[in-house]
């Protein structure tokens, strides 16, 4: 079974029905939900709980509750924090300083490279700055 990164940018999508990217979240997910191994990290969950933090209590619950599911969720690994992913997170933000990454998004590229993982649901291009493939693109998902 293949494995799939999983960013903040596609959890908020997925929670958020009004969010730009909300269709093609969803279209994703039914897709890919048994094909594919998904693998996320509670700091990529931090910030889907920060992105929605702001939205009122409704999205709030159903951030909480996503999460929820998400950690519940037999199908997606969620790799824990740890010392070592921020302190390894940290130097690649260092090393690439001329970039807009955020620490969360090196944390993220560093677990994808560590797993061997190339595909990452997101519409952030920064990944593919660091060459891995964008899934939600425009209006349509990256297809292999």
């Amino acid at each position: 079974m293949r494995a799939i990164f999983v960013d903040a940018v596609y959890w908020v999508a997925y929670a958020n029905p009004r969010d730009q990217w909300w269709e093609i979240a969803s279209e994703a997910f039914e897709r890919l939900e048994d094909s594919v191994q998904l693998v996320t990290t509670h700091e990529v969950l931090t910030e889907f709980l920060a992105a929605l933090s702001g939205n009122g209590p409704y999205l709030r619950s159903i951030a909480v509750r996503t999460v929820h599911e998400i950690l519940d969720d037999t199908n997606i690994e969620v790799v824990p924090q740890s010392p070592e992913s921020f302190t390894n997170g940290l130097e690649r933000y260092a090393n690439r300083i001329d970039k807009g990454y955020s620490l969360q998004d090196c944390i993220s590229m560093n677990v994808m490279e560590a797993k061997g993982i190339s595909q990452v649901l997101t519409s952030d291009h920064h990944f593919e700055q660091e060459g891995f493939v964008v899934l939600m693109k425009g209006d349509a998902i990256g297809r292999e």
